[in-house]
């Protein structure tokens, strides 16, 4: 692995958080600004989210956009919440959520949108905004970032590049985080099918959008799915898209 220089870390967060954003009428822009940025600078990062920036690039629009829907809102396995990895629907959940959205309050940001606060985009966008406590909040959530890296590896998904870039943005795992990964990768997330009404007025539920927000997801995800964790009162917010 190619070593991260410190400064390039938040431009590399800010990029990956664009791309793994749903691409509506905006995409042209962000991708256009990512591949200006990543171009001048040295490193896997940057060459792997340039590798998808060209992909992107040669894809029709509606095409991508069906992709990301596919990618990310059909399958528990590649979902961009991260605490559902370790989580699961449990209460454990909630308070995990609660957390994080503490977190960002303390560092004085507030994510827009509609999202839970565990939304891969906006952690990501956390970490380009705060570099020292947004690396250690990735770092965190490692084991759950290399299950889902392994998750579109295995479907031969270009959004792994993405993935990879942000992989090599951290300090090497430990040992642990490769023990917890390899747990969740055998038994899968813990589950008690409850809501997460600590996050009052989320959108997230049954016949709203998906877990990434993606216009046409409205009802596909399973019910109690990672974006919109049970059937019940809706949830709340989190990352802008």
């Amino acid at each position: 692995m190619t070593a991260v220089r410190p400064a390039a870390r938040p431009a590399i967060h800010q990029a990956a958080s664009l791309l793994l954003t749903y691409p509506d009428a905006d995409w042209p822009a962000r991708l256009a600004a990512v591949a200006e940025t990543m171009d001048g600078l040295p490193g896997a990062p940057p060459a792997a989210l340039l590798r998808f920036c060209a992909y992107a690039r040669d894809t029709p629009a509606m095409d991508l956009a069906a992709r990301y829907v596919l990618t990310f809102d059909r399958s528990r396995r590649r979902t961009l919440h991260l605490t559902y990895y370790t989580d699961g629907d449990t209460r454990r959940r909630g308070a995990s959520l609660a957390r994080l959205k503490a977190r960002y309050r303390a560092h004085g940001w507030q994510p827009d949108g509609g999202e839970l606060p565990d939304f891969l985009p906006a952690v990501l966008e956390f970490a380009a905004r705060c570099p020292r406590s947004g690396l250690a909040l990735l770092g965190e959530h490692r084991p759950a970032l290399d299950l889902l890296r392994q998750a579109l590896e295995a479907y031969r998904s270009p959004y792994a590049d993405v993935l990879r870039a942000v992989r090599d943005t951290l300090p090497p795992a430990v040992p642990a985080d490769r023990a917890t990964a390899r747990a969740l990768a055998r038994t899968g997330p813990p589950g008690e099918n409850v809501g997460l009404d600590v996050f009052p007025g989320f959108p997230g539920t049954p016949g709203s959008p998906g877990p990434a927000g993606s216009p046409g997801s409205a009802g596909g995800p399973d019910l109690g799915s990672p974006g919109s964790p049970a059937p019940g009162p809706p949830h709340a917010e989190g990352a802008r898209r």
